[in-house]
């Protein structure tokens, strides 16, 4: 069987809500939680609509919070695929808001979540290639390869963390 072939186009998404006094913490500005909330609906919302099956959060790369948003702002989510591996894609996510009275637009934040497809037993899947078209989907599609390089680093390293502590407990 041909493996088939995607353009990054086939998984853009944009979501678009209107922070309400029900999504805001204690300090009145917008709970970090529901934005992270409306994060993985946008990547599940790319993932499974570039590879045609369901897909679930495997890891979300670091968040930072860069710009209050505030109830009554419209905040938009643009995601689409970034990288893809066998079973796992990389969907890259901004986020901005909006005054509705002035027009200001802030970047709120930017993250990237790692997707797996699965199919209707749970198994992984295997998803489309990725066509890159431009510079800008080749920077992002290497940033990706590094972001991932990372993560296994990390995940080695705390494996020999957790190895040295036993070992050090038995003496």
């Amino acid at each position: 069987m041909n493996k088939i072939y995607k353009k990054t186009e086939a998984s853009k998404i944009i979501l678009t809500e209107l922070m309400l006094p029900s999504h805001s913490n204690f300090s009145g500005k917008i709970h970090g939680g529901f934005i992270l909330s409306l994060m993985d609906k946008a990547a599940f919302s790319s993932s499974s609509k570039f590879c045609g099956q369901y897909c679930v959060t495997a890891s979300v790369n670091r968040v930072d919070f860069l710009n209050p948003i505030e109830v009554g702002e419209l905040v938009t989510l643009k995601s689409q695929i970034n990288y893809v591996g066998n079973s796992s894609m990389v969907v890259g996510i901004r986020v901005e808001s909006q005054n509705i009275q002035t027009g200001e637009i802030k970047h709120c934040n930017s993250s990237y979540f790692t997707m797996i497809a699965k199919n209707e037993k749970g198994k992984n899947m295997k998803v489309p290639g990725l066509i890159l078209e431009s510079q800008n989907g080749l920077r992002r599609f290497l940033r990706s390869i590094e972001h991932l390089r990372m993560r296994k680093e990390r995940k080695e390293t705390f494996a020999l963390i957790v190895l040295f502590q036993r070992i050090i407990k038995k003496f």
